[in-house]
């Protein structure tokens, strides 16, 4: 979710100067940091266009030390996705022992590196916004059509 749906930036902008010099270096563990964020651009219009073709996961990690985060995450998509979304999304800190053709993931931590469907690098040069996920995930649907 962070740095891929949900603009992480967003919710550290929202906090006051104190509470960011307090947590400076693991602003992931702020309680409540995560309802504050607001979506990537174009990642909810986009998913809700893919999920015609594809069935879409939410996958996620939260950190440790903040338990609200856990709460925080299942709420955001809750506001921000369909209402069956919620029940989509997997949180965890071992992405790779995850199933599927795709991961989109703005890092390779947590097993996203070892994930054997095809890892899309959200925010490279090869995937660096929502419309360039789109492009390659309609690409991929055709091909899989023709290919039947």
């Amino acid at each position: 979710m962070d740095g891929v749906i949900v603009d992480f930036q967003s919710g550290i902008d929202q906090l006051d100067e104190k509470t960011q010099k307090e947590y400076e270096g693991r602003l992931d563990e702020v309680p409540g940091i995560f309802s504050l964020m607001k979506p990537w651009k174009g990642a909810i219009e986009t998913i809700k266009e893919l999920k015609k073709y594809y069935d879409i996961y939410i996958l996620s990690t939260a950190p440790w030390e903040n338990p609200s985060a856990w709460s925080d995450k299942l709420i955001w998509i809750k506001k921000y996705l369909e209402p069956e979304m919620h029940k989509r999304l997997i949180l965890s800190h071992n992405k790779h022992l995850n199933m599927g053709d795709f991961l989109i993931d703005d890092r390779t931590a947590n097993g996203a590196d070892r994930f054997t469907g095809k890892h899309l690098h959200f925010n490279t040069k090869e995937f660096p916004n929502w419309n360039y996920i789109k492009d390659f995930l309609h690409a991929e649907y055709i091909e899989s059509v023709i290919k039947d």
